[in-house]
């Protein structure tokens, strides 16, 4: 399906993006990661365990915003490649030896933009650029070069082709 490019965590919240080769993902979110500590921005609110975004939204933002964000000042935690992050949403899915069910859209925000420091990276990432959380299901090493691979779909998608079957047997 598609493949891991970055990995970033920060400690807390409005501490700069780390780089990693492999994160250890545990159950509650990334080992080392603001959220999984409790010290993110949105804690205990807004809990995202991981984020996803996708590296062409990233590349579209630089190419048509100027904005340059490849070093992690997106916050996301996993930055993927040929991945439709939106077709995650309601699926299990494994990267490297960790499972995850994607829960949400994660739209950008005001405190990206200020952690940041350059205007207008919020409405860059607007129209889906912002990525997708996702739960943790079973916890497991991340390393960039992983596979993304779909586990179980979305069960309304499930759902949907079950239905469209019964009705091709009746006609």
């Amino acid at each position: 399906m598609g493949r891991v490019e970055a990995l970033f965590t920060a400690p807390a919240d409005g501490e700069p993006m780390r780089a990693h080769e492999t994160v250890d993902v545990v159950d509650g979110g990334i080992r080392g990661d603001r959220y999984l500590l409790g010290t993110g921005h949105y804690a205990p609110f807004d809990v995202c365990e991981v984020t996803f975004v996708a590296s062409e939204g990233l590349e579209f933002v630089r190419d048509e915003y100027d904005i340059d964000l490849s070093d992690g000042r997106h916050r996301r935690n996993v930055v993927t490649r040929d991945v439709d992050l939106r077709a995650l949403l309601e699926t299990t899915f494994r990267v490297g030896d960790a499972v995850f069910r994607g829960t949400r859209p994660r739209p950008p925000c005001a405190h990206v933009e200020r952690v940041a420091g350059e205007e207008g990276v919020a409405r860059a990432l607007k129209e889906g650029r912002g990525g997708i959380c996702a739960d943790v299901v079973d916890p497991g090493s991340v390393t960039v070069g992983d596979d993304v691979a779909v586990v179980e779909a979305a069960p309304r998608d499930v759902g949907r082709d079950i239905a469209a079957r019964l009705r091709e047997t009746r006609e």
